[in-house]
């Protein structure tokens, strides 16, 4: 009682937190967890369990499975580029032998995207690649085409869209947060190993790539869960079906689908909600299994 008393004060400071993620954070997971077992919509007042019927529907559409593969391939269609991207950025701006000039207004632009609403750039390519938009304006008066080209229902053409709008937005925050931790490297142990005759990429294999593994697994893990939550960006670029043919229908498109379906069927938008929690839950995992420090095996394997 009295060391409660003594730290009374900073239960009280964390408790603003605490109160928030239980009704903010936890109640509508599990709310999610329950309702995906039920027959619940929006417009009945009762609902029943019904098992797994809404997970044995789900597997069943061919639709889900699409949005599937497609939110898969639309994230590592932008993540890996972009990781490639970052990487060659913060290895440049963080020599010091090239010693680039204006390395802070490069990485303010490069950063900028990332400050943008993300239904303000949907809606701006929508208008820059509408038919009747300035794209096709240049094209057709510059004699580039020969008459208008409807873009946003050429299913190439919109992915690679949503590719590009991702990756252009995040890319720049990858890159600052690894440059954040090749900075961090004390370059002692680049002299030591040029010293040793060690070459520019065995120092990036040996050197920097270990060192900055937990800012990576951070990288991974934070874009996977964006990635698998990709809704606004391919919502907004075309009708909000994910058209054409559902090339950019994604897993939370497919999920707002069911919820405003005719009937509101609450119970089968929650089991799409519930699976992509647990896919994500599992790859993150394997993440960090993956990715995790040497002596953390080693300590595992003696015990």
């Amino acid at each position: 009682m009295l060391k409660l008393k003594h730290h009374q004060y900073g239960y009280l400071f964390v408790a603003p937190f605490i109160i928030g993620f239980l009704v903010f954070g936890l109640y509508p997971v599990v709310n999610t967890i329950v309702l995906s077992f039920t027959d619940r919509t929006l417009m009945s007042s009762s609902y029943s369990y019904i098992g797994l019927k809404n997970f044995q529907n789900l597997f069943a559409d061919s639709t889900f499975t699409t949005a599937i593969k497609n939110t898969w391939q639309l994230w590592l269609m932008n993540f890996i580029p972009q990781m490639g991207i970052a990487f060659l950025l913060s290895i440049w701006f963080t020599n010091n032998r090239l010693k680039l000039r204006g390395v802070g207004v490069w990485r303010m632009i490069f950063y900028m995207p990332n400050l943008m609403m993300a239904s303000a750039v949907a809606a701006l390519f929508f208008s820059l690649f509408s038919f009747y938009g300035p794209v096709n304006q240049f094209l057709v008066r510059s004699g580039l085409l020969a008459e208008a080209i409807d873009f946003l229902r050429k299913p190439a053409i919109v992915r690679g869209l949503v590719v590009f709008i991702q990756w252009w937005m995040w890319f720049g925050q990858t890159t600052i947060l690894l440059m954040a931790a090749m900075t961090a490297i004390s370059p002692s142990l680049y002299e030591a190993a040029v010293v040793d005759g060690a070459g520019t990429i065995q120092m990036f294999l040996k050197i920097t790539l270990p060192l900055i593994k937990p800012v990576l697994i951070y990288i991974l893990v934070t874009s996977l869960v964006g990635g698998m939550q990709m809704f606004d960006i391919p919502y907004l670029l075309t009708d909000g079906r994910g058209s054409p043919g559902n090339s950019i229908l994604t897993n939370t498109i497919n999920m707002y689908m069911k919820f405003h379906s005719s009937k509101g069927h609450i119970g089968a938008a929650s089991a799409v909600g519930l699976v992509v929690f647990v896919m994500t839950s599992v790859v993150a995992l394997l993440i960090f299994f993956l990715l995790r420090e040497k002596h953390d095996q080693s300590a595992e394997a003696d015990r």
